[in-house]
C-alpha cells in the first residue's frame, strides 16, 4: 500500500510535479490547475507515493470559515481497486473537521461514477445538479463532518 502524505499549503517541487503529471494523465488541464492553485486559500494536497511516484491525491481549499471545498483528485489507473481513493478521502476528511470547517463540498459528473459512488457511500450528499458554461452536466455533493464518525 502507497505511503499517504499531506500538505497545507504546497508540497516539495517533486511532489508537486508528479501531481501535476498525473493531474494530466486523468484531467488534461495541468496548465489551468497549476495556475489556479496558488490562487486558493488554504490550501491541502493529500498525496498517495509508491516506489517514488504519486499514485494518488486529493486537492481542497477554504470556501469560508466553516465550508471547505474537495476540488480535484484522482488515482493512476494501474492502482485503482486498491482503497487509495478511499484512504486519501478519509485523510482530508479528518484533517478538515480537525481545523474546524464543518462541511466539506465537492463537484463531479456523471462520467466520474467511482468518485460519485464512493462520495454517496461515505456520507455525501447531493444538493444540487447544473449544466455549466461548456453544456457539461455537473453534479453537487456535500458532507457535514462536525457530529459525524468517519465511516
Amino acid at each position: 500500500m502507497p505511503h499517504v502524505y499531506y500538505f497545507w499549503g504546497f508540497p516539495d517541487e517533486k511532489t508537486m510535479d508528479g501531481i501535476g503529471q498525473l493531474h494530466n494523465k486523468i484531467f488534461a488541464n495541468a496548465d489551468e490547475f497549476v495556475k489556479k492553485v496558488p490562487l486558493q486559500p488554504n490550501v491541502l494536497f493529500v498525496v498517495a507515493v509508491e516506489d517514488n511516484q504519486v499514485v494518488g491525491y486529493k486537492i481542497g481549499y477554504s470556501l469560508s470559515p466553516d465550508r471547505y471545498y474537495s476540488w480535484y483528485g484522482g488515482v493512476h489507473e494501474a492502482y485503482r481497486g486498491r482503497g487509495i481513493a478511499l484512504r486519501l478521502m478519509q485523510l482530508q476528511h479528518r484533517l478538515v473537521k480537525e481545523s474546524g470547517y464543518e462541511t466539506i463540498e465537492t463537484k463531479t459528473r456523471n462520467k466520474w461514477r467511482e468518485m460519485l459512488i464512493l462520495n454517496i457511500k461515505y456520507g455525501f450528499d447531493i444538493t444540487e445538479t447544473f449544466t455549466d458554461d461548456e453544456g457539461i452536466h455537473r453534479i453537487i455533493l456535500e458532507k457535514k463532518l462536525l457530529g459525524q464518525e468517519e465511516r
